[in-house]
């Protein structure tokens, strides 16, 4: 059985591209576990520097698979696997060291707007549209809103979330969904720009200021003083930053640039 979720790695990059097309990539059991896979690879491969989560055909993610959800009333069969591995997914984007860039093929739903909202990044043609269409459906965005929340302006969250209407990728950037929203033909060089900025960062730089910018909002002013103070010290010292700090004074690119 061929996976539904496909890997590649080229020049520190690791491109996952999410492969069923004929559900426009739904989120049913067997993708769920081979995006898993897919991710648990590109983490644990040292030479993976970021990675770029995309969708083959013409729409990234439809949400969950809903002929997975429907409990036959007849035999009252079992629950539906309504959580699957999502949860586990959307915590290892959400922590990757490893920066994370979606670039959306196309129109996302639902469930599909987690991926978008778990990842760092995320870079859209201004043809896509959005939903968070569960309420239609008698259900709720539950598991997607952690990382949903985190990113969307809370009136545009309260309208989106309980009206489950459509809007645009305009309205997404706008609202804190997406990065950018830029013309079709744009979109690769789009995704390529930021790769390019990405790999010049240090890598340990890279995945501690990726929890800094999720973290320090979070602490008192005081509190936070304190720890990047700490921090800023330790990071100057590092070896990393001492090569950083030595290619800059050398006129050179750093070692970690491909």
């Amino acid at each position: 059985m061929s996976s539904l979720v496909h890997k590649e790695l080229d020049g520190g990059i690791a491109t996952i591209t999410l492969d069923s097309p004929p559900n426009r990539n739904a989120l049913s059991v067997r993708l769920l576990g081979d995006l898993e896979a897919r991710l648990n690879w590109a983490l644990a491969e040292p030479e993976v520097r970021l990675i770029v989560l995309t969708g083959a055909g013409p729409v990234f993610c439809s949400g969950a698979d809903l002929k997975e959800q429907r409990i036959e009333p007849a035999t009252g069969a079992g629950d539906a696997p309504v959580t699957a591995s999502f949860p586990e997914i959307l915590g290892l984007i959400w922590e990757s060291p490893k920066p994370v860039i979606c670039r959306l093929n196309g129109t996302a739903r639902a469930g599909g707007l987690g991926l978008v909202a778990a990842c760092d990044f995320a870079i859209a043609p201004d043809t896509a549209s959005f939903a968070f269409s569960e309420v239609r459906l008698g259900v709720v965005p539950a598991m997607i809103s952690v990382p949903v929340l985190r990113r969307l302006e809370p009136r545009a969250a309260a309208e989106y979330f309980l009206t489950g209407e459509v809007f645009d990728a305009a309205r997404a950037a706008q609202i804190g969904l997406l990065t950018r929203a830029v013309p079709e033909d744009r979109l690769d060089a789009e995704v390529a720009r930021y790769a390019e900025m990405l790999l010049k960062g240090g890598p340990e730089a890279l995945a501690i200021t990726k929890r800094m910018v999720r973290d320090i909002p979070q602490v008192s002013f005081e509190e936070g003083l304190r720890q990047m103070t700490a921090l800023s010290a330790q990071r100057f010292t590092s070896e990393e930053g001492q090569e950083g700090i030595a290619a800059f004074m050398d006129k050179r690119p750093p070692k970690w640039v491909p």
